[in-house]
Formats: structure tokens, sequence, C-alpha cells
């Protein structure tokens, strides 16, 4: 690859950062400093995610209003609709509306039980496609959508999950993001199915960075993404040593992205755990700078 191509290829990467609310004030503090440090290098937005059944409601409501009136950054709230109503869900996309935000991750959520099987609310949406449309009536909401390049843990298979995305772009979905894999091949071959089925909206790779390595496996046992053996072994007796779990994070998702963007992805979601110096370090490896943040109006 000549400088030039290197230098296009990074002028074209596109990157995004997913937050979760604070639960007290001391994690309130660490995110924002976090996005404060990771707002210079503008990435095309920021979404805060959604407790099961709703129980961050309120939180997350609030983060994305602030972020949307303190920042330069374009804020992205997670809805699902899983343990509510129509009504009570119509009432939190209003809202999200009416304090100016414009962008929604739209997903179906997860039982507030660990583990426990998805049952609809008798009076509530009843799928993500529904969901979809159901914002869309409301107002004319920019909607992205999750995907699973090895198959959702509840899916009988992938060509299933293939199709429920389709139906989800048909109701007015706009951009999917996978869930984060740490095998490169499952997204390419996730996009070309997806390609073959008729879905042309960009399709995000999630990428999770793997400091906490022994929270990143949990995570990966509830939503069905595999650990290949050689990124356990890279973390074979490191439990105690937060620095080097850092270092090879950070290589690891580098490695990742630059795979990926030889493939043509262009785009990439990071799983910032509320934790920049990670995310930025990856970035900068990427070729992207912090600039200017625009300064905030001066009150009249």
């Amino acid at each position: 690859m000549t400088k030039t191509q290197k230098k296009e290829r990074e002028e074209r990467t596109r990157v995004s950062f997913e937050f979760f609310p604070p639960k007290t004030p001391e994690m309130e503090e660490t995110l924002w400093k976090s996005i404060r440090r990771l707002e210079p290098l503008q990435p095309e937005f920021v979404s805060v995610t959604y407790g099961a059944g709703g129980s961050t409601r309120e939180r997350t409501h609030q983060t994305v209003k602030r972020i949307h009136d303190e920042t330069s950054l374009e804020p992205v709230a997670h809805l699902t609709c899983v343990g509510a109503s129509k009504a009570e869900v119509d009432d939190v996309i209003r809202a999200y509306w009416d304090a100016g935000i414009r962008n929604i991750v739209a997903l179906r959520g997860d039982m507030p039980e660990l583990g426990a099987p998805y049952q609809a609310h008798p009076e509530g949406y009843q799928s993500t496609p529904e969901l979809i449309e159901g914002i869309r009536k409301i107002a004319d909401f920019n909607v992205i959508v999750s995907a699973y390049p090895e198959k959702h843990p509840e899916s009988e298979s992938i060509e299933a999950d293939i199709e429920l995305l389709r139906r989800k772009i048909d109701a007015g979905a706009t951009r999917a993001i996978t869930q984060f894999v740490f095998d490169t091949d499952q997204h390419v071959r996730f996009l070309e199915k997806a390609h073959a089925a008729g879905i042309d909206v960009p399709i995000v790779p999630g990428i999770m960075p793997t400091t906490n390595f022994k929270g990143t496996k949990r995570m990966a046992a509830r939503c069905g993404a595999s650990i290949p053996k050689w990124l356990d072994d890279y973390y074979i007796g490191l439990d105690d040593d937060l620095p080097t779990r850092k270092l090879i994070g950070a290589y690891v998702a580098a490695e990742q992205v630059n795979r990926l963007r030889s493939y043509g992805f262009d785009r990439f979601h990071f799983y910032t755990l509320n934790q920049a110096d990670l995310t930025f370090a990856i970035c900068h490896v990427l070729g992207l700078r912090p600039q200017t943040v625009p300064a905030e109006p001066e009150a009249v």
C-alpha cells in the first residue's frame, strides 16, 4: 500500500463510541472524563445504552440529553421494548424528540432476570421491526439496529438472523452495528450473506477492547460471542497485571480493525465501557487525530 492509499484509507475511516449511564457520582465523573477525552476525535456519533428491562431509562435519557446540550457530539439513545407497553415506549420516544435527540438504537432488549427467556409485554411492541415502525410513525428519527455475525443466542440460525435484519431495514432502520466478534472472518462472512440477502445499509463492526478479559468472557458467554484460543492464551497469568492487559487490548483491537479495513470496512463502533484511554490509543493507531472542538455559545 502506498503512502497516498494509506492516507486515503485513514481519512475515510469513521468511528463511533458507546457509553453506559452512570450509577454513582464517581461513575458519572469517570464517564464525563471519558466523553471529553474522546470528543476531539469527532466520532460520527456516541450512543448510550439502556439497561435490561428498561432499568436505566431515566439515567439513559439524562445522559443523552446532557451530551446533546453540553458537547459537540451527536448522541444516540438506546431504546428497548421489553417490559413496557406501547404507550410507555412512545412517551420515551416523544421525550427524546422534544429534547432534540434525532437518533435511536432500536433493540428488543433482554429480560430483567438474567438468562430468562424473552417474553413480550402483552400491550407492548412485539418485535424490533414493530418497534422501528412505531418510532418512525412518531417522528423522523434515524434508527440504528443490532446484528449478530455469530448468531444471536436465541436464534435458530444465521439465516434467521439475516432475515430478521432484513425486516428491521424494511421497517426503516438505516444502519446496523454488530455484536463484538474476535474472529474477523465472521464479520466478513456475515457481510457477504447480508449483501446476498439484499441488505445494503452500512453494517458496522462492534469492537470490544479486552482490558478486563474476565469481564469480556462473561459478556461473550451471554451474547453468544466466541473467544478464540489464541486470545485466551494472550491473557494467561495476567489477572493482576493491568498495564500489560491494556497493551494487549490495544494491540488486539488495532490489529482487528486494520484487518477489517483491508476487507473494505471503513466504520467501527467501539464499546468503550466508559474508559477512554484504550479507545483513544486504538484510534490514534488507526490514524485518527484530535480536532478542535467547537466552542460552546456564550449565554445571552
